[in-house]
């Protein structure tokens, strides 16, 4: 078996002089013996092939279009075995990549080994430094989601404001004027082909050039020499592995992010460049207006600049001293900066707010919110492709235009925020925040249609808060008129009811909540409107007629409202009362004789039939709002997704 091999590695040693080549490769001297301080190239190359092997396979399965980028990487994390692995290894080396040219770099100018005669192995080391950073820009891209369109689209208007090249350079780089389809294919050829090439070409040229000059120590005398393999050889491994360990913790344990796809019509508030150009986008905060082209171009071109000339400036004692120190402003400062936009963007967390610091803390919690907002629309688009209907041929943000649970809120706040309130008086959901109207001129539509709802309007104490009638503006707090549903209420349950009566006007009134709610027929009761079948059968009757049995008064909800034969009487019909289309029926017209009728005084007509230069939303919006207020959307059959929907 030995002698077929060794009679390979002998034909291969006479046409290629293998041998010479591993002997010059391993048996490398190392001066004053192996160091970790010397593991951080070699951990770079070992995370280089990790890219380089991940990238090929994700490659393999990646679809560069605008319409299909975001539902290939969908596919990989949750459809293609071990895809979630094979991204996570990918994203987070990419990261751990800036922090080893970080860390080799420090080594470098700290042991002096960019001097003669390393100026040129110095001066590629910078330039791939400038790729990888590069590779980080344009791969930000790639998943076409919110977070990286927006960042990315943040970065290319900077590059448009460069001197005398920047608009060129900003159309260049998008392809045009808009951000789209050519945007997307141009990044992806730099990220996957061009940067790529250009590594591999100034990686070649960087390793053959520290071959010939071989390592620098900064303390020869510190111990014996020794060679590469297999001293060094065993510390580089041992980083190598360590880095692995890392990148596969982060990996189990977060995995790569993916936000719900880009959306060019919706922007991300919550926009952010990565961890590691954080310090850049703190720095532009210094040169406001005008100034910000000293804090995107000018400064850092004059900083790099210094840093390409480091081996000449270091041929000195003093020029050494100067590199250091620029390495720890450098370093120190980026830090601080770092440290500085992560504090901003979470100051209202941390701090209470004060007329001093209003506007930071305002800044601060409008990037939070819409963090989590964004955070909720990721795990939703990520619910609706998973669902039985999956990803349809139009691509995933049709999935994101046509979720009520989605666009709803959005509607809601366009639409009907300005009047009406939202928000459970029981228990206030700050995710809902931005819906409640502190001062509403119209009935809180929280739990629209439920029980819990109605028996609302048929409690004294509730029907008299802002959330029903006691809003401002309204009806029976101003001139007195349509407040008979409030006379009705106050008169049945009054003072002068006895305790037993009382009690059995009040199981009346639950019996007719039951009976209406279930006339809306929405899903969230469907199971408990079956187990109440008799319940809501006896509402029904007191609906009809029954409830002036029970009331003293004789009154009726007939007698102001029509209940299956039909009356001109001005007040909604309660057939099918707060079902889907007797809502989208009442929100086109509320004048209709169904409802208002001439009565109406304040409902604007949303989309009235019998004038089509009033509409004010198209069909499909309208159903949106009305299939989000009755919880009308797609939930995980199981309970945990389920319940993180709701």
């Amino acid at each position: 078996m030995i002698t077929p091999l060794r009679s390979v590695i002998d034909w291969l040693d006479d046409r290629a002089g293998v041998r010479d080549l591993v002997n010059e490769a391993l048996y490398e001297n190392v001066p004053g013996g192996a160091r970790w301080r010397y593991v951080w190239g070699s951990t770079l190359v070992m995370a280089f092939v990790t890219q380089a092997i991940t990238g090929i396979f994700l490659w393999m399965v990646y679809s560069p279009s605008t319409q299909t980028a975001w539902e290939s990487v969908f596919f990989v994390e949750h459809s293609l075995t071990g895809g979630w692995l094979l991204r996570g290894l990918h994203h987070y080396m990419a990261q751990l990549m800036i922090v080893l040219l970080a860390l080799h770099f420090i080594q470098i100018i700290w042991d002096g080994a960019y001097r003669a005669p390393r100026e040129l192995n110095f001066l590629t080391g910078m330039i791939l430094m400038l790729v990888v950073l590069g590779l980080s820009f344009t791969g930000y891209l790639l998943p076409w989601d919110q977070k990286g369109y927006w960042a990315t689209n943040v970065g290319t208007e900077l590059a448009s404001q460069a001197p005398l090249a920047g608009a060129a350079l900003k159309k260049l780089a998008v392809g045009g004027s808009d951000y789209g389809h050519q945007t997307l294919t141009r990044f992806f050829a730099l990220h996957a082909g061009v940067l790529p090439a250009l590594l591999v070409g100034f990686l070649g040229l960087h390793v053959l050039l520290m071959r010939r000059h071989g390592l620098h120590a900064k303390d020869p005398e510190r111990g014996p020499d020794c060679t590469f393999w297999p001293d060094q050889v065993l510390k580089d491994s041992v980083a190598a592995l360590g880095v692995l360990a890392v990148v596969l913790a982060l990996t189990v344990w977060k995995g790569a992010e993916l936000g719900s796809p880009a959306d060019p019509a919706n922007p991300y508030n919550a926009a952010r460049p990565e961890w590691y150009f954080l310090f850049l986008f703190q720095f532009l905060k210094w040169f406001p207006g005008e100034l910000e082209i000293w804090g995107a171009f000018i400064i850092p071109g004059v900083v790099v600049t210094v840093m390409f000339l480091m081996p000449w400036i270091g041929r000195s004692r003093a020029g050494h001293i100067f590199n250091v120190m620029l390495l720890i402003l450098l370093f120190g400062g980026s830090a601080y900066l770092t440290a500085q936009a992560l504090y901003d963007d979470n100051f209202s967390a941390m701090n209470e707010r004060t007329e001093e610091n209003q506007a930071r803390y305002d800044a601060s919690q409008a990037f939070l919110n819409a963090k989590q907002e964004a955070e909720r629309d990721a795990e939703r688009v990520v619910e609706l492709a998973l669902s039985p209907t999956r990803i349809p041929p139009t691509g995933a943000l049709t999935l994101v235009y046509g979720d009520p649970f989605l666009q709803g809120p959005k509607l809601y706040k366009q639409h009907c925020a300005g009047c009406h309130n939202y928000v459970d008086p029981a228990d206030p959901d700050p995710n809902l925040a931005h819906l409640v109207n502190p001062a509403p001129t119209a009935p809180n539509l929280y739990g629209l249609g439920t029980r819990e709802w109605i028996g609302g309007w048929l409690d004294p104490e509730r029907i008299a808060s802002k959330h029903y009638f006691g809003y401002q503006g309204s009806p029976f707090t101003s001139d007195g008129r349509n407040s008979e549903m409030f006379d009705f209420v106050h008169e049945s349950l009054g003072e002068e009811v006895d305790d037993e009566q009382r009690q059995t006007i009040k199981e009346a009134f639950q019996k007719v909540a039951a009976a209406l709610s279930a006339e809306a027929g929405l899903s969230s009761q469907h199971a408990q409107d079956l187990a109440d079948a008799d319940l809501i059968a006896e509402g029904r009757k007191l609906i009809e007629g029954g409830l002036a049995d029970v009331l003293d008064s004789g009154a009726s909800c007939t007698d102001c409202h029509t209940f299956g034969e039909m009356q001109d009487i001005g007040s909604p019909v309660l057939d099918g009362y707060m079902s889907r289309q007797w809502l989208l029926d009442f929100l086109s017209y509320p004048a209709d004789e169904r409802f208002y009728g001439e009565m109406n005084d304040r409902m604007p007509a949303f989309a009235p039939h019998d004038d089509p230069r009033m509409n004010q939303l198209e069909q499909k919006s309208l159903e949106l709002i009305v299939d989000w207020l009755r919880g009308d959307w797609y939930r995980p059959e199981h309970p945990a997704a389920a319940s993180d929907s709701e």
